[in-house]
């Protein structure tokens, strides 16, 4: 026997009976983007890896343990699956000149590919919504971008999640704290594990996202980012703040919250739960000024979020959202080949008039057939036999309310389940 061939671990597959809450989640996603006037871009899944390191940042666990990196046997180009969606769409942004036409709002979804241990709402293919504002640099977009997601929330049934925000301050004040946080770093070398020695002069920050038990006092007693703001990244921040109270949006501010990429400064926020274990992110975002820049393009402000689908659908799942599957408006069921000809008119006729129909195929009695039509959900079975051919029309027959069968022409069945 031939060995079967099974998916690769933490890249799964969607099911038919799981597609309709993702078809929920799409849809409700178009509707929101439009509210609020973002448009979607389509980036290719196939990136240069220069893209990923040069954005990204090289010392950081995407770039040295998770891309799926590999060489192009044509060329010799490296090439990667993409990790992250906001390289891209700046890639993208840039190569096509669309800030010439003035700020963008932006968004795409799609697969993202991170090689990492698979767990729960967490996988190696995994799919995000991805939302950038290019071209702004108040802090009224970055309030939009979190007051976006707070509607989102409401509109998918999500509760339960608490919004963190900080701030990383201007590149001058990142300079500043970085050079205070190497300096405590070296006076505390003795308690840093491997990971925090090999980045504390790469990218010390990242040290402070760490999750080992042992180097959290160590953490806890770091100097803060807020120590080291200056004047207009300081207004930035508490100018944010005011909009969202005045907006009712509630919020903690964590000093700790650092991102894992190296392209964030000022705003940085997460959207977060307890509901999915350890891995309680659902939505991050922040502000990336410099990122336009080091893709190649003119200094641009820029602002953006990032949410993991398969963690939503999960909390959707988990709130009980009722969410209705799609079921055919009528399933057509026919016997014998006298009555092939009108079983085909029958069903070409009603999905002209905007009805979602199945016929039957594969033969069987009508017994069987009945037996098809009722587990495919739909309200209504269409029957054509001898008798109605016979009599020019067709039987509909009622699958979820007890209401006698009746014989109708074309154009009432149409009406009837349509409801007119």
């Amino acid at each position: 026997m031939v060995k079967s061939i099974q998916a690769v671990r933490g890249m799964n597959d969607v099911l038919p009976d799981q597609d309709y809450i993702w078809d929920f989640f799409e849809q409700t996603i178009r509707n929101w983007m439009a509210v609020y006037g973002y448009k979607k871009i389509r980036m290719p899944i196939v990136e240069r890896t220069d893209l990923f390191v040069r954005s990204i940042g090289e010392v950081t666990d995407i770039v040295e343990k998770e891309m799926y990196t590999f060489l192009d046997h044509l060329n010799g180009d490296s090439l990667t699956l993409r990790p992250e969606g906001t390289a891209s769409c700046v890639r993208a942004v840039l190569e096509h000149n669309l800030l010439y036409t003035g700020p963008q709002r932006l968004y795409y979804s799609g697969p993202m590919f991170r090689h990492e241990r698979p767990q729960k709402g967490r996988y190696r293919q995994f799919h995000q919504v991805g939302v950038e504002a290019l071209g702004y640099s108040g802090p009224d977009i970055d309030a939009e971008l979190i007051i976006m997601c707070a509607d989102l929330w409401k509109r998918l049934g999500i509760s339960d999640v608490c919004l963190q925000i900080s701030t990383l301050g201007s590149v001058e004040s990142r300079k500043l704290h970085r050079s205070r946080l190497i300096e405590y770093l070296e006076k505390n070398l003795d308690g840093l594990d491997e990971d925090a020695r090999r980045r504390l002069y790469k990218n010390p920050l990242r040290i402070l996202d760490s999750k080992n038990p042992k180097m959290q006092q160590i953490i806890n007693d770091a100097p803060k980012i807020m120590e080291s703001l200056d004047k207009d990244s300081l207004k930035h921040f508490e100018k944010l703040q005011h909009i969202l109270v005045d907006q009712g949006i509630k919020f903690e501010i964590n000093p700790k919250l650092v991102r894992g990429l190296d392209y964030y400064n000022r705003t940085v926020f997460e959207w977060v739960t307890e509901r999915l274990g350890a891995q309680g992110t659902i939505c991050a975002g922040g502000r990336y000024d410099d990122l336009v820049e080091e893709v190649g393009g003119k200094p641009t402000s820029a602002c953006g979020f990032a949410m993991g689908v398969e963690r939503l659908l999960a909390l959707i799942l988990e709130g009980g959202k009722e969410i209705p599957d799609s079921v055919p408006d009528a399933y057509v069921i026919h016997q014998g080949e006298a009555t092939d000809e009108a079983a085909w008119k029958t069903v070409s006729y009603l999905r002209d008039q905007g009805l979602n129909v199945i016929l039957h195929c594969g033969g069987g009695n009508f017994k069987a057939q009945m037996k098809k039509a009722d587990s495919s959900g739909s309200r209504f079975a269409i029957i054509i036999g001898e008798d109605e051919i016979k009599n020019e029309v067709i039987s509909v027959k009622y699958l979820r309310e007890k209401v006698t069968q009746i014989k109708v022409g074309l154009l009432e069945a149409a009406q009837l389940i349509k409801g007119v």
